[in-house]
C-alpha cells in the first residue's frame, strides 16, 4: 500500500510526539563488583571498588578516620515529571565491619540531585548533608540510612534503620536489635527499598533469610522533595572510630512514566494552516485505515493457518458458525472457567462433548499463544496430556477445541473451587489417587523434555492447568507459555517477559528471563508439595523475594523433623506415611533453590515408582545464590538431560 506525502507527515509527527512524550525506565543489576568493573557508569567519591565489592568508605590507600564518601550510578533516573511518578524497587547487599570498637557512623542508599560530595560531611553527618545544609531545604536528598552510632539523642540506638529527608535526622527509625540483626557485625544483610509513587518500604534480613526480617514503611512523596532526575547510590563516613561500609550486589529497577513536555517548539514550526492539515490527515487516516483493516483480515488468517498447517500433526479446523452452535453461541451458562489467556465453555459436537477456549481479545499476545498453544500440543500424543482436537480463526475469533474433561481442574478438588472462583463442596481426593495425579504429571513432563522430538518447556505447570478426567487421571493442558526447543543442544529459551505464575516461578527466572528444564522441575516441585499439603503455594510477589511461602513451611517442618505435620487433614485416616515422606522429600528437592541440584523428571519418575531412593535433601534450606555453582558431579548422568542444564553467565542487564 503506497502513503501519500500527507499522510506521512501525519504518522512522523505522531512518532516523534510519542517519542518525546516517552520515558524509559532504569534497570541494572550487578551481582558482584569485580575490581576491573567498567568505571564509565559510577561515579565514585572518596570511594572505590576493592575485593569484589563498593567500598564507600575506602581504606587501600591509608587511614579512613574523619572521612566520607558516596559512590553513585551516573546515569541519572527519572523520579516524576508532571503528574506521573515512577516506582522502583532497590535490592542490595551490605557488609559493614568495625575497625575499631566502637566502629565508624554508618551507610546509607541516597537519592540525591548532587552529584558531588559535601564538605565536612563526615562523623555524624554520614555523607548526606553537612552543618550547614542539614534541616535548612537546602539539600535535595533523601536516605536510608543504616546507622550504627548513637550520634543524637534522636537516635534510638546504634543499630537502626532510618528515613531522612534532606537532614541526618530521621522521619521513622526501626531498631534492628530485636530482629537478631547486628549491622556492624561484619555480616551480610539483604536489603530491599521500593517506592510504589506514595509509600516507601525497607526490608532488611540475613542473606541466609533463615532469621526475622524487618519492616520498616511510611506514606512519602518523593516528588515534594527531590527534582524530576536523581542520582542514586551509597554514602557513608567515619569519625575518629572507623569501619569498612561495603556494598556487594546491587540491583535496580523501575517502571516507566509518560512526560507531558512543552511542545511549544513543535507548534513554531508548524504553520497557522496546521489545524487544516490535521483534518486532511485525519480524513486520510480513517480511509487508509478502513483499507488496511480489510487488508489485514485478508492476510492475517492465512499466515496463522500456514504456521498451524507446518506442524507434523496439524489438528482439525473448524468454522466459526459450528462452534458458536456447538457452545450455544458461547452462552455463559457452558462457562466452564476463566484465566488470563481466555474463558473455557462446554460445547456439544454431534453426540461428543467438547471444551472450547476462547481466545480473550484483550489478551496482549493472544495471536502468540493461540499459536504456541495450537502448534506446540497439536502435535503430541500422550495419554497423560489434554487432547486438542482442532482450532478455529474466523471474524477476530481464536477458539482451540479440547477433548472435555468431566472432573475439571486440579484445584477445583484441592481448593473448593467452581467456575470462576465460586466455592464449592468437592468430594476429597485420596492419597493414592493424589500420588496418582503427581505421577501422572510427572509422566507428562518426562514426555515433554525426553520423549518428544523437539524438547517442550511448558513454563506454566499449575494445579488449575492440571485437568482431571472421568477416572481421575491426571492431563497437563494450557500450553499458551510452551516454548519448543528447535535444536536439541539448546539450553533454554528467553523472553522479553517473565513468564509463568507467581508461587510456581523458580527463583532464577526472576533473573534470567529464561525458561529451562530446570524452571519446569522447580514448578512440578511447588505442585507437588500442594497436592499433597491441599496449601496454596503463595505469592511470591506480596514477600517481597523470589521464594514462595509453601517452601519455605515445608523446609522448616523437614528440618524439626515434622514433615508430616503439612499433610492435608482431609487424608485423616488414609495415611501412608512413609510414601508421603518420599513424596514430600521428592518435591522439596525438585524445589531446591540451586537448579543444578534439582533432579530430571526422568529421575523424579523412578522416586515415585520406588526404583530410586529421594535425592539428598540438606536440612536447612540453601540459601539462593546467582550465578548458582554446578555440582562437580552427577550420579545420574543418564537420566539428566545432556545440554539440558542452565549455563551461568555473570552479567544480567534489565528488561
Amino acid at each position: 500500500m503506497q502513503f501519500s506525502s500527507l499522510q506521512t507527515c501525519v504518522f512522523l509527527l505522531a512518532l516523534l510526539c510519542d517519542t518525546l512524550t516517552r520515558a524509559r525506565c532504569l534497570n541494572f543489576n550487578y551481582t558482584a563488583f569485580p575490581d576491573n568493573v567498567d568505571g564509565t557508569y559510577f561515579n565514585r567519591l572518596n570511594s572505590g571498588i576493592a575485593k569484589g565489592a563498593i567500598q564507600v568508605t575506602y581504606d587501600l590507600s591509608g587511614a579512613i578516620d574523619n572521612q566520607s564518601g558516596r559512590f553513585l550510578y551516573k546515569k541519572q533516573f527519572r523520579l516524576w515529571s508532571g503528574g506521573n511518578k515512577a516506582s522502583f524497587n532497590s535490592t542490595f547487599v551490605i557488609n559493614i565491619s568495625n575497625k575499631t570498637n566502637p566502629g565508624g557512623e554508618g551507610l546509607a542508599f541516597i537519592l540525591t540531585a548532587d552529584d558531588t560530595l559535601p564538605e565536612e560531611s563526615y562523623g555524624q553527618w554520614l555523607g548526606i548533608v553537612n552543618k550547614n545544609s542539614n534541616s535548612n531545604g537546602t539539600a535535595k536528598i533523601v536516605a536510608v540510612e543504616f546507622d550504627t552510632s548513637k550520634s543524637y539523642e534522636q537516635d534510638l540506638d546504634d543499630n537502626h534503620v532510618g528515613v531522612d529527608v534532606s537532614s541526618i535526622y530521621s522521619l521513622r527509625q526501626e531498631s534492628l536489635t530485636s530482629y537478631g540483626i547486628k549491622l556492624s557485625s561484619g555480616l551480610d544483610y539483604k536489603v530491599t527499598v521500593q517506592y510504589d509513587s506514595r509509600n516507601l518500604t525497607v526490608f532488611v534480613s540475613q542473606t541466609n533469610e533463615t532469621g526475622k526480617q524487618m519492616n520498616l514503611s511510611l506514606p512519602l512523596n518523593l516528588s515534594d522533595h527531590l527534582p524530576e532526575k536523581v542520582y542514586l547510590g551509597f554514602s557513608a563516613s567515619t569519625g575518629t572510630n572507623t569501619q569498612l561500609n561495603c556494598v556487594k550486589s546491587w540491583y535496580f529497577n523501575s517502571s516507566d512514566i509518560h512526560e507531558n513536555p512543552n511542545l511549544l517548539w513543535v507548534w513554531i514550526i508548524i504553520p497557522a494552516a496546521a489545524g487544516v492539515v490535521l483534518l486532511a490527515g485525519v480524513a486520510s487516516y480513517l480511509y487508509w485505515r478502513r483499507h488496511l483493516e480489510k487488508e489485514l483480515l485478508e492476510d492475517a488468517y492465512p499466515r496463522i493457518e500456514e504456521e498451524i498447517r507446518s506442524t507434523s500433526m496439524a489438528p482439525k479446523k473448524f468454522k466459526l458458525k459450528e462452534l458458536q452452535r456447538a457452545t450455544g453461541r458461547f452462552n455463559p451458562k457452558n462457562k466452564l472457567g476463566k484465566g488470563g489467556f481466555g474463558t473455557v465453555y462446554k460445547g456439544l459436537l454431534g453426540n461428543k462433548d467438547i471444551a472450547v477456549k476462547r481466545v480473550s481479545k484483550n489478551s496482549r499476545q493472544g495471536k502468540q499463544e493461540f499459536i504456541a498453544e495450537v502448534t506446540t500440543i497439536g502435535s503430541l500424543r500422550h495419554k497423560n496430556l489434554v487432547k486438542l482436537i482442532g482450532w478455529c480463526y474466523e471474524s477476530h475469533e481464536l477458539l482451540i477445541v479440547y477433548e472435555f474433561m468431566p472432573n475439571g481442574s486440579l484445584d477445583r478438588f484441592l481448593f473448593g473451587e467452581g467456575k470462576l472462583g465460586e466455592e464449592m463442596e468437592e468430594p476429597t481426593l485420596g492419597w493414592q489417587r493424589r500420588h496418582t495425579i503427581i505421577s501422572g504429571v510427572a509422566q507428562a513432563l518426562d514426555y515433554l523434555h525426553n520423549g518428544c522430538e523437539k524438547r517442550v518447556l511448558h513454563r506454566d505447570i499449575k494445579a488449575s492447568n492440571i485437568m482431571l478426567d472421568s477416572d481421575f487421571n491426571a492431563r497437563l493442558g494450557d500450553f499458551g507459555l510452551a516454548r519448543t526447543l528447535q535444536q536439541s543442544e539448546e539450553t533454554h529459551h528467553s523472553t522479553k517477559e517473565i513468564a509463568g505464575t507467581p508461587g510456581y516461578m523458580a527463583p532464577e527466572t526472576f533473573l534470567t528471563a529464561r525458561a529451562t528444564v530446570e524452571t519446569d522441575v522447580y514448578a512440578f516441585g511447588v505442585l507437588v508439595l500442594e497436592v499433597v499439603c491441599g496449601r496454596r503455594p503463595g505469592n511470591q510477589i506480596e514477600q517481597n523475594n523470589y521464594n514462595n511461602s509453601i517452601v519455605y513451611w515445608l523446609w522448616d517442618l523437614y528440618s524439626r523433623g515434622r514433615v508430616l505435620d503439612a499433610v492435608d487433614s482431609r487424608l485423616e485416616g488414609d495415611i501412608d506415611a512413609d510414601d508421603m515422606v518420599r513424596v514430600l522429600t521428592l518435591g522439596l528437592a525438585c524445589c531446591h533453590p540451586n537448579p543444578h541440584q534439582r533432579p530430571s523428571m526422568r529421575t523424579v519418575l523412578k522416586v515415585l515408582t520406588r526404583e530410586a531412593d529421594p535425592p539428598f535433601l540438606p536440612t536447612e534450606r540453601p540459601a539462593f545464590v546467582w550465578p548458582s555453582m554446578p555440582p562437580s558431579f552427577k550420579e545420574d548422568t543418564n537420566s539428566d538431560l545432556a545440554g539440558g542444564r542452565l549455563t551461568p553467565f555473570t552479567e544480567i542487564t534489565g528488561r
